[in-house]
Parts: structure tokens; sequence; C-alpha cells
């Protein structure tokens, strides 16, 4: 015979806040935004800002010029990042706006 669960308590304590199991932006749109605000970030403070390895923040940086979204502009030893504000949302649904739309909605 088992035992009943213990019931959790899964709300954070006052002044904590709760770990997101989903976000309304995908980190491709973390990785954008965070470049629109501060287009000179290395990868490793990018990844550190959004929360993913630099591998990722790199795989996901690829994406985003192959794409047309950003381009990548060499400045000594470091990378700077323009966004291209122009580009298109690329869903369906949003199609009709870009991302500079987006970039000024969240600013």
């Amino acid at each position: 015979m088992s035992t009943p669960a213990k019931p959790t308590n899964t709300s954070p304590a006052a002044g904590e806040r709760a770990s997101p199991g989903w976000t309304f932006l995908t980190n491709h749109g973390h990785v954008l935004l965070c470049l629109a605000a501060e287009g000179d970030l290395t990868i490793r403070q990018l990844a550190h800002r959004v929360g993913i390895t630099e591998r990722a923040t790199q795989a996901i940086i690829s994406d985003l010029i192959a794409g047309g979204y950003l381009t990548r502009t060499r400045v000594g030893r470091r990378n700077s990042y323009t966004v291209n504000p122009n580009g298109p949302l690329r869903h369906p649904l949003e199609a009709h706006h870009n991302v500079g739309t987006l970039i000024h909605a969240l600013r």
C-alpha cells in the first residue's frame, strides 16, 4: 500500500520570482533585442543575459545573420552587430510587422 503524496507549495515565497516554464519570446528574440539595445556585446555577455550557452548564442547569431536580421562588423578584435529593423517577423500571423516594430514595442 502506498502513502498518498504530500501536497507541495509551488508558489514562490514573498519577494521571490517564479522561474517561468515558458516565455513569450524565443531565445532568438531575446538575442535580437539585446543586440538592438547594445550591439557591441560579446557572445559571453549575450549568453549570460539570455540565460543560454555561448554555443547556443553563436548558433542564434549565425541564424539571424543568415536570415538578414543582423550584420556583423569586425571592430579590432571584437564584433559589433547591427539589427536590420526592416526584416519581417517570421511567423505568418506577424509577417505584416517587422523587427523594428517588435523592438520599438518592447523597449
